[in-house]
């Protein structure tokens, strides 16, 4: 290949999905890794203050704080406000986080759906009987419901810590585990433990959802009617007696993902245009609200709101919630207390059996129609990870338990935390020590993965790179003027030169919205793949993105040895439009709107576009392929 020297302008190295918004799966476990440390540091706070001065910790917590509006008053200690007020704004994220896996993520292939809803109500039953049953004829089997659910940000933020190499399809298969697990959860924090139900707000309650369902449905899309909606929601529900957290998560789960629209991103640069030419004030706002509307509600909240309950409200939460003075006779009466235990073996050997358990049943039933994602090796350690139910175990402790019981409960979460983390780290060592073949196998699985490039590759008509047996084939969507797509040209050669096992092909994507000479660039590759020289005015495009003129283009061809008057006719007629068309409309096909977008065997590549990364989703195609391969070799046997 012919070298190439980049422009000076910044390289974030990400694809246009992810500079757009960074709210794929990969970038809520970012967060979610980054805040698992910050809500372990709270924790110790707590432990450390309450250690140091009870009486100091608990009189903070109770402050009482009251809200009047006219003769209408609510009045909650600080405690409340944090488990039923701003944990509801936790739960909406995960609502959101799991919405956009039911719409764009691996659950929109609805049979996929099965697996993990199997999985979590095995993680949840399992370990309430293994609770029952170390509690039976004791007044604490009340509490059953503090050993169900599974933290989902503390479980993921340490899954991605303790088992950093376990696949990404792992944390996206437990987030579903972990959603069915809070789904459930609420349901019975709102039902079991609700105190004395109030008909009356109930009803209000149960209303103004239907009238957020129903505004929802028929398009609605004014965030400020949403907000004020659900905060009315929340005072019926806290006034009724049901804990109001509950319609966080429901209102996340209402809230649709989408890919962003390629009329929506066209209609957002005509009106950004328009202010450029008159920069007033009333064009500035709808250049801001036709931005806004190319991205799905679901994305911008979670760009919105994400870091604030990861970084802010999950560990605000620990600090209220996980003091409790501990010392010697404490520890020896609690850690043989029924409810510590009951607990403590819920969580490390109940969750891992359930959801295992589970797992194993529905692909037998199934006769492997239904499998997991991944190996089993992987499922055991999400199952293990899943004994972590730090967040909703202690909201749940609070309201079965008081006390010195209510503490014994607190310390079986805490060990029950700890040794889960340990179990995993446990199980991943063991991973990494079994040989590769076995190791690739018991990570990755065999499950078939969804395939999102809509028109497949063919070597009739699309333009390849590299060898035509190769096991992972790479797809571009580019355009020629994108500098993004310049800038990670020099990072496709350095992944091809060394290898022999990846096919390279490049699709046509001009944004002509942004990019004026986008398209005439793309014919010009067309007219060049008519002298059989693609690749070479490929190669030179990409170097010289910032002259893609007519006269620059011919000159290009002479450069290249190509006959000049064939390649300028070609392109006064426009030769190579249909073909250029027939890839943009394969890229509407596949919801692609920027440039570069990359598919890994037919699989949307997420996040950044750096050799690291790229390396490592190529490796990852390429074991799966092989495990496929020599699967259909032993039944051809």
């Amino acid at each position: 290949m012919a070298g190439m020297t980049t422009t000076e302008s910044p390289f974030t190295g990400r694809t246009a999905w992810v500079r757009n918004l960074e709210t794929p799966l990969r970038g809520f476990l970012r967060t979610e890794t980054g805040s698992a440390v910050v809500l372990l540091a709270a924790a110790i706070g707590a432990l450390v203050w309450a250690n140091v001065d009870v009486a100091s910790y608990e009189r903070v917590w109770q402050t009482t704080l009251s809200l009047s509006l006219g003769g209408a008053t609510i009045a909650h200690d600080l405690r409340y406000w944090l488990n039923s007020g701003l944990m509801t704004l936790f739960f909406f994220v995960v609502g959101l986080e799991a919405r956009r896996e039911f719409d764009m993520g691996e659950l929109r292939e609805r049979r996929r759906v099965a697996l993990p809803l199997a999985a979590g109500l095995g993680g949840i039953v399992v370990p309430i009987l293994i609770f029952l049953a170390v509690n039976a004829g004791h007044a604490s089997a009340r509490g059953w419901g503090v050993a169900m659910s599974t933290d989902t940000a503390f479980a993921l933020g340490m899954l991605a810590l303790v088992g950093p190499r376990f696949p990404v399809r792992l944390r996206a298969f437990m987030l579903t585990v972990a959603v069915v697990d809070d789904v459930i959860a609420l349901l019975v924090i709102g039902t079991v433990y609700a105190t004395a139900i109030h008909a009356g707000p109930l009803l209000i309650a149960i209303g103004i959802f239907a009238i957020i369902v129903g505004a929802v449905v028929a398009g609605i899309h004014r965030g400020v009617f949403y907000a004020l909606l659900g905060i009315a929601g929340w005072v019926a529900l806290s006034k009724s007696g049901v804990d109001p957290i509950v319609i966080g998560l429901a209102m996340g789960l209402l809230t649709f993902a989408a890919p962003a629209a390629r009329g929506d991103l066209e209609r957002a640069s005509d009106l950004f245009r328009l202010f450029r030419e008159q920069p007033t004030p009333e064009l500035a706002q709808s250049a801001r609200v036709g931005v806004a509307a190319a991205v799905s509600p679901n994305e911008r909240l979670q760009q919105l709101f994400h870091p604030w309950a990861s970084y802010v409200i999950v560990p605000l939460f620990a600090l209220a919630n996980a003091g409790i003075p501990i010392d010697g006779p404490f520890l020896s009466d609690a850690l043989r207390a029924p409810i510590a235990i009951g607990i403590v073996v819920g969580y490390v050997l109940g969750k891992p059996v359930g959801i295992v358990g589970a797992t194993w049943l529905t692909t037998r039933v199934t006769r492997g129609r239904i499998r997991p994602p991944v190996g089993w090796a992987a499922i055991v350690g999400g199952g293990s990870i899943a004994g972590i139910g730090f967040t909703v175990s202690l909201l749940i402790a609070g309201l079965a338990f008081h006390g010195e019981q209510l503490a014994e409960a607190k310390l079986g979460v805490l060990c029950a935390a700890l040794i889960a983390s340990v179990l995993t780290w446990l199980a991943f060592r063991a991973t990494a020590l079994l040989p590769r073949r076995l190791r690739i196998r018991a990570l990755v699985g065999s499950a078939e993965p969804i395939v999102d490039l809509a028109v497949p590759v063919s070597p009739e008509r699309d333009h390849l790179r590299g060898p035509d047996e190769a096991p992972v084939t790479l797809v571009e969507y580019g355009d020629f003027e994108c500098p993004y797509c310049g800038q990670a040209e020099p990072v496709l050669r350095e992944l091809l030169r060394d290898r022999g096992d990846v096919r390279y092909v490049w699709r046509h994507l001009p944004l002509n919205d942004v990019h004026p000479n986008a398209q005439l660039g793309a014919e010009a590759a067309e007219a060049a793949a008519a002298q059989g020289a693609f690749w070479e005015m490929h190669d030179l495009l990409l170097d010289r993105q910032h002259a893609l003129g007519r006269a620059d283009l011919i000159g290009y061809a002479s450069e290249l040895g190509l006959d000049v008057d064939r390649f300028a006719e070609d392109l006064e007629k426009h030769s190579g439009a249909a073909r250029v068309a027939e890839d943009v409309d394969g890229a509407d096909l596949s919801s692609v709107t920027g440039t570069p977008t990359f598919f890994v065997n037919g699989r949307r590549h997420y996040g950044a576009y750096d050799i690291d990364t790229l390396t490592g989703a190529v490796q990852a195609a390429r074991a799966r392929a092989a495990l496929k391969k020599n699967e259909d070799f032993a039944e051809a046997s």
